[in-house]
């Protein structure tokens, strides 16, 4: 007998929604920051084994919208509350029960789903304190199942995945087997690349970023040893769109101790615009000297090779696109529809 079913992880923002889907799976398939509302738009990461496939849904945190943006974000989350087989309530055990999490509990009162709560981060706590939110957020509703985990650590996600695993119905395989996600190369390329932005700033720019893919190709001919890995920092600004500054090239494989250019496969041209909503955030971004787009492309490359397996000639140019986030069209251009 095969199982199928689908699982919606949901929680207020930055509660490790994401990282405890990285673990499940077993491999990073979605991108991960300390920042509230890394996540977007609903995707769906699949897990397939011998006998079963558990589609988990990877939603948008819940919060009051502040932009229409943030609406669309809602939207996605709250959707994934229908027609699904299980939902994952997940809330962090180093903070008490707030506004966010009991409205995400009379949510979750009004669907007949089965529902586990997931309370993560025990690792930061004590278990004193472990015990006394676990009373405080058993409170919210009735659960099937209440686990204690640590996402990050990987603390009891194994228990989590077999009580998944036993919930599954009958079902069948609604994804080719080896498909991890069910978003284009393009969109796992802008979400790299938007990571990468993230970890590597603070404030306000990491909400106003957006990451458009130009081009996305493999070169027809074999990559050059210096063409690999190598990438090009621009901004809109450079009349003759000369490129700032390059990165160094990424390890040759090695035969007999030498590089051969029989062993590169073909390498993956990617053209990129990251977005951005004022003038100074488009400077933050570029750093003195294009220093902190340089750091954000040679991050960003390394990764990319590892999810593609190619060698990738990265081309990142950022521009200013005045209150995007306000703008349906903006909106629909960047994929959030």
């Amino acid at each position: 007998m095969f199982r199928s079913g689908f699982v919606s992880v949901i929680g207020r923002p930055n509660v490790g929604k994401s990282t405890l889907i990285n673990a499940l799976l077993g491999r990073k398939a979605l991108i991960v920051s300390d920042k509230p509302q890394t996540t977007r738009n609903r995707i769906q990461a699949i897990y397939t084994g011998d006998n079963f496939q558990i589609v988990f849904l990877d939603t948008p945190g819940i919060h009051k919208p502040k932009h229409l943006l943030g609406d669309y974000m809602l939207k996605s989350a709250l959707d994934a509350l229908t027609e699904v087989d299980l939902i994952l309530f997940m809330v962090e055990a180093t903070s008490s029960p707030g506004p966010g999490d009991r409205y995400i509990a009379e949510l979750l009162c009004r669907v007949d789903t089965p529902k586990f709560l997931v309370v993560n981060k025990v690792d930061l706590i004590t278990d004193e304190v472990e015990a006394r939110q676990l009373s405080l957020y058993s409170q919210l509703g009735e659960f099937k199942r209440v686990f204690t985990i640590s996402a990050l650590e990987e603390k009891n996600v194994q228990q989590l995945l077999e009580e998944i695993y036993a919930l599954l119905p009958e079902g069948p395989c609604y994804y080719p087997p080896g498909t991890v996600i069910d978003r284009p190369q393009e969109f796992v390329a802008a979400e790299t690349i938007r990571e990468k932005i993230l970890l590597q700033t603070r404030e306000e720019i990491p909400h106003s970023v957006a990451v458009e893919i130009e081009k996305m190709q493999l070169r027809e001919t074999k990559p050059k040893k210096c063409d690999r890995g190598r990438f090009s920092l621009s901004h809109s600004c450079d009349k003759e769109n000369r490129p700032l500054s390059q990165g160094e090239p990424s390890p040759m494989p090695l035969q007999d101790g030498k590089a051969t250019g029989d062993d590169l496969p073909p390498l993956l041209d990617i053209e990129a615009i990251v977005y951005v909503e004022k003038e100074s955030q488009k400077k933050i971004i570029i750093g003195k000297k294009g220093a902190m787009l340089k750091e954000i492309g040679t991050e960003a490359r390394l990764e990319l090779e590892k999810i593609f397996g190619n060698p990738v000639f990265l081309d990142l140019w950022v521009k200013v696109k005045k209150d995007w986030r306000q703008k349906k069209h903006n909106l629909r251009q960047f994929g959030y529809e």
